[in-house]
């Protein structure tokens, strides 16, 4: 069963979900902040120039940077970033998530408008009664390049 445990958390993680990706979209990087734990990893594999980030801060600052050169119309407006749950286990104070994911932005080397569809496998825990990433993990199903568009 792929959604288990109390509706009340998984509502508040589908919603930890909902505020990363409109904090993307509204590149707002206090809100986008506010669904990490302190101690979190992101991890990118598809992306072998960046690896991964340890801790909070680490993450915040590599993705105030990608902003900065990941959105649309030459950065006139943000990417596209819309989220839904494909599973939410919780157990306890930890949940494990998978994050589906939809992109629209422009290539900051080709230009190219790139569709992209993807998905996080995450772990989460529930920290002074908010649900928080502590490690999410992106891997890209298909991705599609136009240009000039």
């Amino acid at each position: 069963m792929p959604f288990t445990g109390p509706l009340e958390d998984r509502i508040a993680i589908r919603e930890t979900m909902e505020t990363y990706a409109f904090g993307v979209m509204s590149i707002d990087a206090d809100l986008w902040a506010s669904t990490w734990a302190e101690d979190a990893y992101w991890a990118l594999p598809e992306y072998p120039d960046l690896g991964g980030f340890e801790g909070k801060k680490a993450i915040v600052d590599a993705w105030v940077g990608s902003m900065k050169v990941y959105g649309l119309d030459n950065m006139t407006r943000p990417m596209v970033y819309l989220a839904h749950p494909g599973r939410i286990e919780v157990d306890g104070d930890k949940a494990k998530a998978t994050t589906m994911t939809i992109e629209i932005y422009q290539h900051p080397e080709t230009g190219e408008t790139v569709h992209g569809n993807g998905h996080y496998e995450d772990e989460l825990a529930k920290i002074d009664g908010k649900w928080v990433f502590t490690r999410r993990e992106y891997r890209i199903f298909h991705e599609r390049r136009n240009k000039g568009e």
